[in-house]
């Protein structure tokens, strides 16, 4: 993340070359800097449902069933929030809108989410 941030930071500076090669060195300088600070690299949950599924394989199940019934957007959207952590300033930049906008969609998104998820765990025979 740290990489795609300074790589858009410094595109005007970019002289041309393999765009490649430019990205590489821009990844291996944020590593060396982050080895010089201490900051120890830990491995990242990379799913909502793969936590849920280590807490209890029925509720990751019952997440990602949920997710599939939201509106692309809407799914992505929540996915870029609460998973990949990004802020809604963050994404209305990557979106072209404003974070305003963006955190009204994030409301509708949690609200059909909960709906969904509601509706699933209606959905089960009770025993």
């Amino acid at each position: 993340q740290e990489t795609f941030l300074r790589a858009t930071r410094a595109f005007l500076g970019w002289r041309g070359g393999r765009p490649e090669a430019w990205l590489l060195t821009i990844a291996r300088n944020v590593l060396v800097d982050e080895h010089r600070r201490g900051h120890p690299t830990l491995p990242l949950d990379e799913s909502l449902v793969a936590t849920a599924e280590a807490d209890d394989p029925a509720v990751g199940a019952a997440v990602r069933d949920a997710l599939r019934r939201l509106s692309t957007p809407q799914a992505r959207l929540l996915t870029l929030v609460h998973v990949d952590g990004f802020t809604h300033a963050e994404v209305a930049r990557m979106t072209g809108t404003t974070p305003a906008a963006v955190k009204t969609a994030v409301w509708r998104a949690r609200e059909a989410f909960r709906l969904a998820y509601g509706s699933e765990a209606n959905d089960e025979p009770h025993t």
